[in-house]
């Protein structure tokens, strides 16, 4: 393995979002606060997803990891779509890495910016609304599983993507619905039969609910089916995205 190669393209990956962190760090948190104050004066008090839980402690968890998918997303896919747009992808194409070193490090960087992002809305938000952890290691598992899924998707969005229209679309028709509708704002045996099998297979809702029971020890469906589908949703993703990097798919044309 080419160590120096690969340290020097994720540094470069993680210098490229910590230069703007008031955007990349600081609107993330920001926008949190924002879903926090106004779904939290809503619902308070009329929604209950778990016994003993309050609305508002129930939906930071949510936030946090809609956060860290999100923006982890945004960093692998905007930085490609970026090099190629702008034609230095060459520059990263000629040096001597494997598709294995480049995927490594764009989702590296992928997962530090999603978890970097996750623990800085963690911080704030917990200011105002207390949270016990039940089971840190799990949260710790599923916010790395979660920021390396999307940033895994982010990257196959950037190699497919011709133009910055593209990756939008991808972000605004894929990530953000499937992301929405994860049970971020509310717990999904709330919804009819129908919606909750529907629920079932959306990936999101698995690396959602697994973080939430590492705070809570409470989860719609178990934390080691949860684990075992994100799990094989990454391996799926990591050798879709290998195989396009060893092809050269829309990267050296």
């Amino acid at each position: 393995m080419n160590v120096h190669g690969f340290l020097a393209l994720f540094y470069k990956e993680v210098l490229r979002f910590s230069n703007v962190a008031w955007q990349t760090l600081g609107a993330p948190v920001v926008t949190a606060l924002l879903y926090l104050l106004v779904f939290a004066q809503v619902l308070e008090g009329r929604v209950q997803a778990f016994e003993g839980v309050s609305y508002t402690a129930f939906l930071v968890p949510g936030l946090m990891m809609m956060a860290v998918i999100q923006n982890a997303f945004a960093n692998s896919s905007s930085s490609l779509i970026q090099s190629k747009v702008a034609g230095h992808i060459v520059f990263v194409l000629l040096a001597p890495l494997s598709s294995l070193e480049l995927f490594l490090a764009f989702v590296l960087a992928a997962v530090v910016r999603g978890l970097a992002v996750g623990a800085c809305v963690g911080l704030v938000v917990m200011l105002f609304v207390p949270l016990p952890v039940h089971n840190p290691l799990l949260v710790v598992v599923f916010a790395f599983l979660g920021s390396a899924v999307l940033g895994t998707l982010g990257l196959i969005a950037g190699i497919w993507a011709d133009k910055f229209d593209h990756v939008g679309a991808f972000q605004n028709f894929v990530i953000v619905p499937f992301s929405f509708l994860s049970g971020v704002f509310y717990s999904i045996h709330s919804l009819p039969v129908f919606w909750q099998r529907l629920s079932h297979f959306n990936p999101f809702f698995y690396m959602i609910d697994g973080f939430r029971y590492g705070f809570f020890g409470r989860s719609d469906v178990s934390p080691v089916l949860s684990l075992a589908i994100v799990g094989f949703f990454l391996s799926l993703l990591t050798t879709v995205t290998l195989a396009m990097l060893q092809r050269g798919y829309k990267l050296r044309s």
